[in-house]
């Protein structure tokens, strides 16, 4: 019997000695049947289960690729978007009092309006040779790539775009880690962004052409390896837009606002792995003095640029946080929203050797927000707000907003 879900999407139960397994694309309440077990000293996986009785949550997975081909892009197709939204509660809080041993409860997670065909990019891998070649989606569990038909988290001028390119797929160049990045803007222009290549590339001519055969009619962008983007075929575009686009545009959007909310009105405020700086412009439009913080020299330079056009003063700082944190401390409140691997060991200890009244943090991780958060000295009385949000439906990944002030209660000191 499966009793709950891992934060790596997995199901988890226990074998008749109590060792506990980890089986993939299982439900909550799911009675099956084990194969392929590969026992280890403290756990054991299963690769592969035969579905006995279904769990209360269990829902007819809506792509066809997700049981055909294995996908590995979407983890939980087969579940209830309710039992999605419970499982992904309980992992934010089951990591931040184990890992972190906060007395905190599960978050509320704020649901996506969408759950299907939100993905505004979708990015292919490219396998192969000349016209022989595949391109698609990796499986679950290996590095094999399947031949996509269409995507359903991808927007559907995505999936239009990829059935107009797909024919014209032997134009792609030839290297290793090849691919094919597919964008849709929020004013509705497309892009196709080739990635990698092992010579010069001359395909997006013919790229453009199926497209346009097509009737639709995407900028064709090329990124040779160790290079910059350059645009190879279609109208003319900023360079930002397949650079800065949010994946599900409406939870990033509520939760900037979330995010600006939390912070104290004026004073200092520094924007930590900054991006394009589209939390840094917001900040800098209700006054105060703003630093953003991106390792990206594009995205610093865009963020530059967007600041002087809107007229708004703000400093763009380019550089690796862990490197040029402690010279701009002290502030009044520090927004961080760091990669997947958390917070350095060094940006952690600065902050909390210097403290801003305010810290605003936003993890996609919620074992290394855990870890952070002891790293930080965060007990349970500075903690101002935990809030998660559903930024990828289908998936098991969360995005979590901790909001922490600088006194608290006697575990907070």
């Amino acid at each position: 019997m499966i009793e709950r879900l891992a934060a790596g999407g997995d199901g988890v139960g226990r074998l008749a000695d109590g060792l506990t397994v980890f089986v993939p694309r299982t439900a909550p309440g799911d009675l099956v049947r084990l194969g392929g077990l590969d026992r280890r000293r403290r756990h054991a996986f299963a690769r592969e289960a035969e579905l006995l009785e279904p769990g209360p949550g269990r829902a007819e997975p809506r792509c066809a690729h997700f049981e055909r081909d294995r996908c590995g892009g979407c983890q939980w197709q087969h579940l209830a978007y309710e039992a999605q939204l419970a499982a992904k509660a309980r992992i934010v809080g089951d990591a931040l009092r184990r890992i972190g041993k906060l007395a905190v409860p599960d978050p509320v997670v704020l649901p996506s309006p969408n759950v299907l065909a939100y993905r505004r990019t979708l990015t292919l891998a490219v396998l192969g040779k000349g016209a022989a070649r595949t391109v698609g989606l990796h499986r679950a569990g290996d590095a094999s790539v399947f031949p996509l038909d269409r995507c359903e988290i991808a927007a559907e001028p995505l999936n239009a775009l990829w059935a107009a390119l797909r024919p014209s797929a032997g134009a792609l160049p030839e290297g290793e880690d090849v691919r094919l990045a597919l964008r849709v803007t929020a004013e509705g222009g497309l892009h196709a962004l080739v990635h990698g290549g092992a010579r010069a590339w001359g395909g997006a001519p013919a790229l453009a052409r199926a497209a346009s055969a097509a009737g639709v009619a995407p900028t064709v962008w090329w990124q040779p390896q160790g290079g910059a983007v350059r645009r190879m075929a279609g109208p003319e575009a900023d360079p930002a837009a397949v650079a800065f686009e949010q994946a599900n545009a409406a939870v990033a959007a509520a939760l900037r606002a979330d995010v600006l909310a939390a912070l104290p009105g004026g004073g200092r405020v520094l924007d930590l792995y900054a991006g394009s700086g589209e939390t840094g412009l917001a900040l800098a439009r209700l006054g105060g003095e703003v630093v953003t913080v991106e390792v990206d020299a594009r995205a610093v330079r865009w963020t530059e640029a967007r600041a002087s056009e809107l007229g708004l003063s703000l400093r763009a700082v380019a550089g690796r946080v862990e490197e040029v944190l402690a010279s701009l401390l002290p502030a009044d409140a520090v927004v961080a929203n760091p990669p997947r691997t958390g917070l350095d060991a060094a940006a952690a200890a600065a902050l909390r050797a210097e403290a801003p009244r305010r810290l605003v943090y936003v993890s996609c991780d919620p074992a290394t927000l855990a870890r952070d958060l002891v790293r930080l000295g965060a007990g349970s009385g500075r903690i101002a707000l935990v809030q998660a949000y559903d930024m990828f439906p289908q998936t098991c990944h969360v995005e979590t907003l901790v909001v922490l002030d600088a006194q608290g209660g006697p575990d907070g000191e």
